[in-house]
């Protein structure tokens, strides 16, 4: 009896609440080592998410630096077929006048592009040498950089190329070269990143999964015990239904 006793009227709060929130941990007092346990999951949880929120900024601004890196290649390449096309001994100085017009539009546009390229408002090609971009990556703080490109025409060394008078093509081979190991650089980070994206979203995955184990509401448990209280609770209704129906009959018995 002491077992239907205990139960009382209404079935108890926290099953109720387990079978609508689907969490059998909501407080402390439900159990406090898994409400530890959950909170430290949800805090790595929430860390790699954040982390790799931030490595997907990183590659996004990575891509959109690559993009503009490519069309500088485009100029550069087409300011090198010009080059070659003015050191033919037979042009006159108004040739090589005619074909600097369009070398100095190609470097205007190259002007243009590194100064123009952000991400967020964040210059990504016209930057100060050696600038580096720091970001947290998982919930530890973990620090990963990238750097890109200074793609400026001083930068590249063709600020003053000019084909009026001597030059070198090294200059636009050597601009190039900057341009094709920048572009080398900037896809291996991006890699680097999207690695390091899959390595969190694996271990958000399997926390997450753990976190379930640990705190979701057993569906089919919590069914029977909503059962089983029922149960109890009919069994009490009926019993004190029974007292009061004895006590009924002692008073009537009293009388006669």
């Amino acid at each position: 009896m002491s077992g239907v006793n205990g139960i009382g009227i209404g079935a108890p709060g926290y099953v109720y609440s387990a079978l609508s929130s689907g969490s059998k941990v909501q407080t402390a007092a439900q159990g406090a080592s898994e409400m530890a346990i959950l909170q430290e999951q949800q805090r790595q949880i929430g860390g790699y998410n954040a982390g790799t929120e931030n490595m997907k900024a990183a590659t996004n601004a990575l891509n959109i630096a690559d993009g503009a890196t490519a069309e500088i290649t485009e100029n550069l390449q087409r300011m090198r077929e010009l080059a070659v096309k003015a050191s033919n001994g037979t042009l006159s100085s108004e040739d090589r006048e005619y074909i600097q017009g369009e070398i100095d539009g190609l470097k205007q546009g190259i002007a243009e592009i590194a100064e123009r390229t952000n991400y967020n408002g964040v210059p990504l090609l016209d930057n100060e040498e050696g600038k580096v971009f720091r970001l947290a990556s998982d919930a530890n703080g973990t620090e990963r950089s990238f750097e890109t490109v200074n793609a400026t025409l001083d930068a590249l060394g063709i600020s003053d190329f000019d084909v009026t008078g001597d030059f070198d093509l090294k200059a636009i081979d050597n601009a190039m070269s900057m341009i094709n190991k920048g572009r080398a650089q900037l896809g291996a980070q991006t890699n680097a990143f999207e690695a390091a994206i899959g390595y969190n979203d694996v271990v958000t995955y399997n926390t997450t999964a753990a976190q379930s184990r640990t705190g979701d509401t057993e569906y089919g448990d919590y069914i029977q015990r909503l059962q089983k209280q029922r149960t109890l609770e009919d069994v009490q209704l009926a019993m004190q239904k029974k007292r009061q129906e004895d006590e009924e009959r002692s008073k009537i018995s009293l009388f006669q």
